[in-house]
């Protein structure tokens, strides 16, 4: 017998997970494009938010400066989401790697702001700097040890579906999303990035109950999740489909 659906994907939305918050982001709009609605959710709450963009963004496009315009318009993302602290830490676009001296740093930051929740993209997104940071997050995490301090651990969705077992219910937050998406002009001129994320997030609500008209997908870690690799993780999530 195969597993029954409510094995794969959640039937309900969930409460937000707990504060204080710190996002990785592999560019910047990707925290955006990614959990806007929840970070503006997380803001309503009280919640701290706290921002890392890891790379300088600077293939992105053709745009003059586009490094400069790009740490502008997440700032100007921020302010619209409630986050607390932006960082840019200015690592090559496409060329992100997993180093022990980046590790360090997000261990660092997560100290730093005392996160109970940690977030990063999810290890099916395609571009390789997503990936990349999901693997700095998770040996970060993992070398913060398994005590009481250390954070949950969430992958999100940016551009394609990952695998999840929690959704937000972002309905309410929608049309704020897409006001904080907008300010990505320097992206949003490259392809339907802003059409392509609500559909998304549309397509999340497929398990939810109809009032629900968008939703973000996480997934949450289990601390013996977190012992082992991502990629481990990952083919046993896998595995429960077939």
């Amino acid at each position: 017998m195969l597993n029954p659906e409510h094995r794969l994907i959640p039937f309900e939305t969930s409460a937000l997970p707990p504060g204080p918050w710190l996002v990785f982001a592999p560019h910047a709009d990707d925290e955006t494009y990614g959990m806007a609605g929840s970070l503006l959710k997380a803001s309503e709450a009280g919640i701290q938010t706290h921002l890392v963009v890891m790379t300088d963004g600077a293939l992105g496009g053709d745009t003059e400066n586009l490094v400069d315009v790009r740490e502008r318009e997440v700032h100007q993302a921020a302010k619209i989401l409630g986050i607390n602290s932006v960082d840019s830490w200015q690592q090559p676009d496409r060329g992100l790697t997993v180093s022990a001296e980046l590790v360090d740093r997000v261990c660092d930051k997560v100290r730093e702001v005392g996160a109970a929740s940690v977030f990063f993209p999810g290890p099916l997104e395609l571009h390789p700097d997503h990936r990349i940071t999901a693997l700095l997050t998770w040996a970060a995490v993992q070398k913060l040890g398994n005590g009481a301090s250390t954070p949950n651990a969430y992958s999100y969705e940016i551009g394609v579906q990952n695998p999840v077992n929690l959704f937000i219910d972002i309905t309410i937050q929608r049309a704020r999303k897409e006001q904080a998406m907008a300010v990505y002009a320097s992206q949003n001129d490259e392809n339907n990035y802003e059409e392509l994320v609500l559909s998304l997030d549309k397509g999340r609500t497929f398990t939810l109950p109809a009032m629900v008209s968008h939703a973000e997908g996480f997934y949450l870690y289990s601390k013996e999740e977190l012992t082992m690799s991502l990629k481990e993780v990952l083919h046993n999530i896998i595995d429960l489909y077939l």
